[in-house]
């Protein structure tokens, strides 16, 4: 494991308010939560939580990638989301108390905080605003699952492909039209997240590139065009 995995000294209280949930708690709200925290350091390929496992808390991913994927009797996982820095997850288990439907694992080294659900229970009980930035972000996870359906429903292979790339370009300025983006997990997970096959993800890259829409070398990729990407279909 990398070496800053055992050497970093975290400073809780100021990850805690940066984080959206947290950040209009006032410093005594987030000393309780604070006494809840637990670290988490995470290898590459390490669980974090099976499914079937019953919750404890929830976690926010300090630095480092987790996947989040269902399990399947023929060896192969269903990747449900992939989380990095300053995202939650867990929450809705939490308050359910019922098992993760799914299993948690590492894709780098990663380190989280696993927040007890005793105090948040407690701020919840007491701090309305609180109450409302927990829902708001519930409610966020579900729009974005609904999103999900509408895509795997409505759009072809290709079109979720080009979709997730040009969600990795930056924020374009006037005038430019051309990026390079690095992947930021493989491409047989980015497959599983697209509902795809990893043959198929490979064959649109491939069609992709022979279109001069975008230069692939590994995890790097070169998008050309912005705009002919956005306007292609496949």
């Amino acid at each position: 494991m990398h070496e800053t995995m055992h050497e970093t000294k975290l400073d809780i209280p100021q990850i805690l308010s940066r984080l959206p949930l947290f950040q209009e708690l006032a410093p005594e709200q987030i000393a309780a939560l604070e006494s809840a925290c637990r670290e988490r350091r995470l290898a590459k390929g390490e669980m974090l939580f099976q499914k079937g496992d019953p919750p404890k808390g929830f976690f926010v991913v300090v630095f480092g990638q987790v996947k989040l994927a269902f399990p399947s009797s023929q060896g192969n996982e269903k990747v449900v989301q992939i989380l990095g820095p300053r995202q939650s997850f867990g929450e809705a288990m939490m308050f359910m108390d019922r098992p993760y439907p799914v299993f948690a694992e590492g894709l780098v080294d990663s380190l989280l905080l696993q927040i007890g659900s005793v105090p948040v229970f407690e701020l919840l009980q007491r701090d309305p605003m609180f109450a409302r930035h927990m829902l708001a972000g519930l409610s966020l996870r579900l729009h974005s699952l609904v999103q999900d359906v509408e895509t795997y429903s409505l759009r072809s292979s290709a079109q979720r492909v080009v979709g997730y790339l040009l969600q990795q370009c930056p924020q374009s300025k006037s005038g430019e039209a051309s990026f390079d983006i690095s992947l930021p997990t493989s491409k047989q997970v980015i497959a599983s997240r697209l509902n795809l096959t990893p043959e198929t993800l490979s064959r649109i890259f491939h069609d992709l590139s022979a279109n001069g829409l975008i230069g692939v070398s590994g995890k790097q990729i070169t998008i050309n065009d912005v705009n002919r990407l956005r306007e292609f279909d496949l």
